[in-house]
C-alpha cells in the first residue's frame, strides 16, 4: 500500500502527505520535529501546516513559546472526505444532467475499458422498463448480478444465455455449450439488448482491452434480440426432443443438436 500516492488521490500534495503520516507517527509534534520526521524542509513545514490546519486535517495548540500539531484522526478525516465526495458527485450529476440532452440516431458507437462497458451496460440494465435479453459470461455476471436482479424484482422479462457454469435464478435462463461458444467466439462475449430500443454488445480478444459497440438502430438491436430469443429457442426444442426424432435429423443437424448438448 502507498500511503502518499493514495493520499495524493483524495486532494493531498506531497508535502501536505508527509506531514500528515508524520503527525499519524508523532504528536503532538512541533513543526521542526515534523520537518525532521516527515524530511520536509523546515522553510516549507509551516506553510504545509497551515494548510492541514485550514482544513481540518491537522489540529494546532499553543504551549508556551511553541506551537503543538497533532493529526485528525484518521476515520474523521476519510468520513468527512467521503461526505464531500459524494456531495461533489451529486452536483455534478445534477448539473452534468441538466447539460445533457439524450438523442436517438442509427449511428453505431464504441466504448473502450472493461468498467466503462461494464458500468454502461448496468445502466442499460438498470434504465430498462420492459425487457431485457442478456449474454453473459460468469464474470459479467458477477458483475452485473445485482442489477439483474434489481430488474426483476420490477417486473421485466427476462431473458438470459449464459456462456460459463455461473447461476441466475430469475428470468429465462439456458446455457450455451461451451463448444458452440468457442466455436462461436462467444467466451468473452457480452450483450444486453433493452427494450428493443438499445443494445450493448462487448467483447476481448486474448490480451486485449475491452471495447464495445453501442446502437440504438432497429434494424441491429433486432437481431440482436432475435440471436438470444433463437439461441434460447433452440435449446428449449432440444430439451424436448426424443430419441426418435433425433434419429429422423439429417447428419448434418444430428452434428449441431449433438454439439447443443455437449459438456
Amino acid at each position: 500500500m502507498d500511503l502518499l500516492t493514495d493520499l495524493s488521490k483524495i486532494g493531498f500534495t506531497e508535502y501536505e502527505a508527509k506531514v500528515y503520516l508524520a503527525l499519524l507517527r508523532e504528536h503532538p509534534a512541533t513543526g521542526y520535529q515534523l520537518s525532521k520526521e516527515s524530511g520536509v524542509p523546515r522553510s516549507m513545514v509551516y506553510e504545509v501546516l497551515k494548510r492541514l490546519h485550514s482544513r481540518g486535517a491537522a489540529l494546532e495548540t499553543m504551549e508556551g513559546r511553541s506551537t503543538l500539531y497533532r493529526p485528525l484522526p484518521p476515520n474523521l478525516l476519510l468520513e468527512r472526505h467521503q461526505a464531500d465526495h459524494q456531495r461533489l458527485l451529486r452536483e455534478l450529476a445534477e448539473g452534468l444532467t441538466a447539460m445533457y440532452t439524450s438523442t436517438t440516431d442509427n449511428r453505431v458507437w464504441s466504448i473502450s475499458g472493461r468498467t466503462a462497458v461494464l458500468a454502461y451496460a448496468a445502466q442499460l440494465i438498470h434504465e430498462a422498463q420492459s425487457e431485457l435479453f442478456l449474454v453473459l459470461t460468469d464474470e459479467d455476471l458477477a458483475v452485473l448480478r445485482q442489477d439483474i436482479v434489481a430488474a426483476s424484482s420490477r417486473g421485466l422479462d427476462l431473458h438470459t444465455l449464459l456462456t460459463g457454469s455461473g447461476t441466475l435464478a430469475c428470468g429465462r435462463v439456458a446455457y450455451h455449450p461451451p463448444l458452440e461458444s468457442e466455436l462461436q467466439g462467444l467466451t468473452t462475449t457480452l450483450l444486453v439488448q433493452a427494450d428493443s430500443a438499445e443494445v450493448l454488445i462487448a467483447g476481448s480478444g486474448r490480451g486485449h482491452e475491452t471495447t464495445a459497440t453501442i446502437t440504438r438502430n432497429q434494424d441491429l438491436v433486432l437481431i440482436a434480440r432475435q440471436f438470444v430469443w433463437m439461441e434460447m429457442f433452440t435449446q428449449r426444442i432440444y430439451a424436448r426432443l426424443g430419441a426418435d426424432l433425433l434419429a429422423r435429423l439429417d447428419a448434418e443437424d444430428k452434428e449441431i443438436f449433438a454439439s447443443l448438448g455437449a459438456d
